[in-house]
């Protein structure tokens, strides 16, 4: 059993950056791919951003390429969001997960692939 917990949301300014963290407890998920999504009020769940097992790969969303970074620290088994240039749309509940798969393909980008999720963590922000 996988419990993510997420942290660094907050109300900030466009242009301003915030930090993401993704602690995972219970398990290791140091074999897995990592992802971040995101979901604004009436909207579904949308993909942000994943990085294998390795950190040698990564993806990430049209939208934020360019603006976030994601990152992991195997060693402390926790995952990050760099998340530069904020934007009005960027607003959301963001939700880290760990994927059924050590490696990233095309269905990465899809909720349906990952099995542990997090509560996620309100980012706002203002323009």
């Amino acid at each position: 059993q996988v419990h993510l917990t997420e942290s660094g949301g907050g109300w900030v300014q466009a242009g301003a950056s915030l930090r993401l963290s993704c602690a995972a407890s219970g398990s290791s998920v140091s074999n897995y791919a990592m992802g971040w999504f995101r979901q604004a009020p009436g909207k579904e769940r949308e993909f942000v951003a994943a990085i294998s097992w390795s950190a040698t790969t990564t993806l990430y969303a049209d939208s934020v390429k360019g603006r976030f970074i994601i990152s992991r620290d195997t060693r402390k088994n926790t995952i990050a969001l760099q998340m530069n240039g904020l934007k009005p749309e960027d607003s959301a509940v963001y939700y880290c997960a760990s994927d059924v798969l050590p490696t990233l393909d095309e269905g990465s980008t899809y909720p349906v692939r990952y099995d542990y999720w997090g509560r996620g963590t309100q980012v706002t922000v203002s323009s």
